[in-house]
């Protein structure tokens, strides 16, 4: 039995890493049907439908949270969902989203509507039983892979369309018009601060407000998408290293070119890191664990308070709502 699933786990390995960029170019060239409807013609901006009026008590702030590579689909993990909850009631003039699958170009989960749903529902599922590490872990692969889409920049314009069209959906769902100035921040979580990045300078067409990222422990390539953002905040646990050994491998991201994206990011101040306790990466004792205790609370609760400053902040400093900014 635990041959078939190594077997079955290398297939999927596999498949997944050679079809990783066939849905963004499929995407564009409108192999999918009424999914490739909302691809925006070459230039121009990103494609957004429009779900309604905003109402007259309209939110000073929408705030798109774009999880990790564990992410399946719209539904949101536990642990995921508590994180948001927490969130929207310590800033409760801000509308928090966290419905966009950050790892399909077409917003599509794994689970429904693929070759491989089949096996991303027998990955899923024993991820929930906590079995077979090695089957539940293809996931990560999968969106990993999507991560290197992303970052590419052969593909990553294609995939940032698509990725842009996703979250403007999703805002205007939830009462957000394009034209407002109401405030857009994007948390990206590990893998859904690259993908942030790639979808900024579409979001950007369409978003007359303040657009921030807030990178939570997020993993960022030298990307265009940083010139599309008024301010980034690096929000990374002391124990967690993983955001820095990723930047190693991009020139871009190196002192040396100081006409790089990022370099241009950090000498115009638009970049401020803030630490947080020792936090880990993943596993026992990361950003949303609520089991242990790191400096007299858990890190979710440490993840929550720092993220909740970083929005009161932006709030405080934004012009629309009547801030000293």
């Amino acid at each position: 039995m635990i041959s078939l699933l190594v077997s079955v786990s290398l297939l999927g390995l596999l498949t997944a890493m050679f079809m990783a960029p066939l849905e963004t170019l499929g995407w564009w060239a409108g192999w999918y049907g009424d999914e490739g409807e909302t691809r925006p013609e070459p230039g121009g901006p990103a494609p957004y439908r429009n779900f309604g009026e905003v109402p007259a008590d309209s939110n000073r702030h929408f705030v798109v949270f774009l999880d990790g590579i564990a992410k399946v689909g719209d539904i949101n993990y536990d642990e995921v969902q508590v994180l948001l909850d927490d969130l929207a009631a310590r800033v409760p003039g801000a509308v928090v989203l966290g419905d966009v699958m950050p790892y399909s170009v077409l917003s599509q989960g794994l689970l429904q509507g693929r070759p491989l749903a089949g096996f991303w529902r027998l990955a899923f599922r024993l991820k929930q039983e906590g079995r077979a590490p090695l089957v539940n872990f293809m996931i990560n692969i999968r969106n990993l892979f999507q991560v290197l889409v992303a970052a590419d920049a052969r593909y990553g314009p294609l995939f940032g369309q698509g990725e842009a069209a996703a979250i403007l959906n999703s805002l205007g769902r939830h009462g957000y018009e394009v034209g407002e100035d109401t405030p857009v921040t994007l948390i990206g979580y590990s893998g859904g601060s690259q993908m942030a990045l790639t979808a900024a300078p579409y979001l950007r067409t369409a978003v007359k407000g303040q657009l921030n990222l807030i990178s939570l422990g997020g993993v960022m390539a030298d990307e265009p998408g940083f010139m599309a953002l008024d301010r980034v905040w690096q929000l990374q646990g002391s124990r967690d290293r993983l955001p820095d050994i990723i930047g190693v491998f991009f020139p871009g991201r190196w002192p040396l070119f100081r006409s790089s994206y990022w370099n241009r990011l950090k000498s115009e101040g638009r970049y401020e890191r803030r630490l947080l306790p020792p936090i880990r990466h993943s596993g026992r004792g990361s950003y949303l664990d609520n089991d242990v205790t790191v400096w007299g609370k858990t890190p979710r609760e440490h993840t929550v308070q720092a993220l909740a400053e970083v929005l009161q902040d932006i709030e405080r400093h934004n012009p629309a709502s009547g801030g000293n900014g």
